[in-house]
């Protein structure tokens, strides 16, 4: 499966994806997006085993695919894009998916679309706010701001830019 084209299933977090796939309301053709599981949003670039897992383990890995801008570890099966840059909660473009929009994945070409108009996505991008940080206190919450996107290798470092 180099190449899948499917409708946006769109969830703000693992738990709430892995919910949806235990309770099969996930559908053949569907692409699951999970955002807010990057460094900056996870905190810490959340590990995607268990959505991954739980849809080999419902025959849908064939079927469904998975983009997320948390990380994979290598047990992964199927179309499934990580590390997407820059995260949801840095306003990357994963954050204005909504739900039905249609995806396109290419491995082969290199590429990974939302299947809107230009203007359409300039909109939603200039509409968008992150929600507020999961973690507000403590060392986790440092790391949140001043965590690289992890296309650039997800350090900190005191300067973002």
């Amino acid at each position: 499966m180099l190449k899948f084209k499917g409708r946006a299933k769109t969830f703000d977090s693992e738990e709430g994806a892995m919910k949806a796939i235990l309770k099969r309301e996930i559908n053949k053709g569907e692409v699951i997006v999970i955002r807010y599981e990057g460094p900056s949003g996870g905190p810490g670039m959340r590990e995607m085993l268990s959505p991954t897992s739980a849809i080999v383990g419902i025959g849908l890995h064939k079927s469904v695919a998975l983009i997320t801008d948390g990380r994979f570890s290598g047990g992964t099966r199927g179309p499934c894009v990580g590390h997407i840059s820059p995260e949801a909660q840095a306003g990357g473009p994963i954050g204005v998916v909504k739900d039905g929009d249609e995806i396109n994945i290419d491995i082969p070409e290199g590429k990974l679309e939302i299947l809107i108009s230009n203007q359409e996505l300039e909109s939603r991008l200039k509409k968008f706010r992150p929600p507020k940080p999961k973690v507000s206190s403590g060392y986790l919450a440092r790391y949140a701001k001043v965590v690289t996107s992890a296309d650039r290798g997800a350090v900190m470092t005191l300067n973002k830019d």
